[in-house]
């Protein structure tokens, strides 16, 4: 028996746990790679003779990879049951690789390079979907893998950095768009080279971190929890060894395996308030309207005044990665809710002040403080700690499908804010800042009265907690 089977191995954790973040860094990449592709993309379609490429077309356009993030979350609980963790995560890999390839290059097989068409439109924004499928099925599994391999008391920190990930992946993007368009800053048809093949650049840059997870994710385990579940005694004993230490890895196994009787358990088998609460925990991370600023970004700094709106945008993603860490180190220590409640109530301060800003004659600087105030906010809490609480709230028997409907409605509520807001803001910065404001303060009275705390507790004792509740 080898020494890391009888400790248990930091380093084999860390490595499978790497892993399983270049996922969430995929998930970020590809919802935020639009931001700098999308003004090149509309002028390129609104250069087609068969339609007008109207502003409803470009919200469509820019916002297509939701409609596969809805269908990719709700598909995750059918394929993690059926196929595993693992499998299931080497497919969104794969999702993403061709989405960011067929982006590139819409016109393969059918179309002529470079003549923007109706047909080329459609092609294109199935290829969005298609990575779309990809991201929703990595934002529910991700987490969840990494969860279900975690030891308890270093589960939060380890699902926090699965946030980090979607930050850092959408500072990357921000990054890799700005040196794009800075490579070709001394031409002068720099703004045509844009139009042409700039956006398409920006979009097959993601097959590099798409390629590299796909191959990864076939050297790491498939989770111990879904191995017992699925009667891998042995194998989940050895995953479990590897991270836990033997002695430890037994008492686990014998855990999951008590809960694991109940397998086929129905969606509310533990009541509908554990339900309900993952899916409110998901619809108020979204409706408190971060990913209206992020999708926007560089138009809402413009809007402001903001000459350099890519390099600031770039700045506040340093920012948004910079308070993650927050919440990576202190998720343990301070526990969930805390720092949701507080979270909550600074993204209210930072979006007044943008309301306020928009009715009475403030500095710019004002604005884009209160922007980064909001943002940085988020970052700390609801950013990070709905993920951990979406992996760790749900009973094991119940975790698939539960997280999928919950993951399901936070992409469907992300689809309404980001096609919302722009038509809002547009009628009314102070009615839309002001809104969000309000919702930020109702999150942080649901967090407080409704969510129980997580922190230090196994998976198997979330199991008995639910149990409890329904007697």
């Amino acid at each position: 028996m080898t020494e890391y089977r009888q400790k248990g191995s930091p380093a084999y954790l860390f490595g499978i746990v790497l892993v399983a973040v270049i996922g969430g860094l995929l998930f970020g990449y590809d919802t935020a790679v639009i931001s700098g592709a999308e003004r090149g993309l509309q002028a390129f379609f609104e250069g087609a003779s068969d339609f007008t490429y109207t502003a409803g077309w470009h919200g469509f356009t820019t916002s297509s990879a939701l409609i596969g993030c809805i269908i990719g979350a709700f598909l995750s609980g059918l394929l993690s049951s059926k196929f595993g963790r693992k499998k299931s995560l080497f497919i969104a890999g794969i999702l993403f690789l061709l989405s960011a390839l067929g982006s590139y290059y819409p016109e393969f097989l059918f179309f002529q390079k470079g003549a923007a068409s109706k047909g080329l439109l459609v092609a294109f924004n199935g290829y969005r979907i298609l990575g779309g499928i990809g991201v929703g099925i990595a934002s529910a599994l991700c987490p969840m893998y990494i969860a279900e391999v975690a030891p308890a008391n270093k589960r939060g920190k380890l699902v926090s950095w699965n946030q980090f990930a979607i930050i850092f992946g959408q500072l990357v993007v921000y990054f890799v768009n700005f040196l794009i368009i800075r490579s070709h800053a001394s031409d002068p048809n720099i703004v045509a080279w844009t139009n042409a093949i700039g956006w398409r650049v920006m979009f097959v840059s993601e097959s590099v971190p798409a390629g590299l997870f796909a191959l990864l994710i076939l050297l790491v385990p498939e989770t111990p929890r879904y191995l017992a579940l699925s009667g891998n005694d042995n194998k989940a004993l050895t995953v479990l060894s590897n991270i836990n230490g033997e002695a430890r890895a037994r008492e686990i196994l014998a855990e999951i395996k008590a809960t694991a009787v109940e397998k086929t358990e129905k969606l509310f088998a533990y009541g509908f308030l554990v339900v309900f609460i993952g899916i409110m925990l998901s619809v108020f991370q979204q409706i408190i309207g971060i990913n209206a600023v992020l999708y926007f970004a560089p138009r809402i700094f413009e809007s402001m005044g903001v000459s350099n709106n890519m390099l600031f945008t770039v700045i506040m993603g340093v920012i948004n990665i910079t308070f993650t860490l927050v919440a990576v180190f202190t998720v343990e220590k301070l526990g969930r809710k805390p720092l949701l409640i507080s979270g909550s109530l600074g993204m209210a301060v930072g979006a007044v002040g943008v309301a306020l800003s928009s009715v009475v004659e403030l500095p710019a600087i004002v604005p884009v403080l209160s922007i980064m105030i909001y943002s940085a906010s988020f970052m700390f809490s609801w950013g990070p700690i709905c993920w951990v609480y979406m992996s760790e709230l749900f009973p094991n028997t119940i975790r698939s499908q539960a997280t999928a409907v919950a993951v399901a409605f936070q992409w469907i509520f992300n689809f309404v804010v980001s096609s919302t807001f722009v038509p809002m803001y547009t009628w009314s910065p102070f009615f839309a800042y002001a809104l969000y404001g309000a919702i930020c303060i109702i999150a942080a009275i649901f967090v407080w009265r409704l969510v129980p705390e997580t922190k230090g507790k196994t998976l198997e004792e979330m199991t008995a907690f639910w149990k409890a509740k329904q007697r």
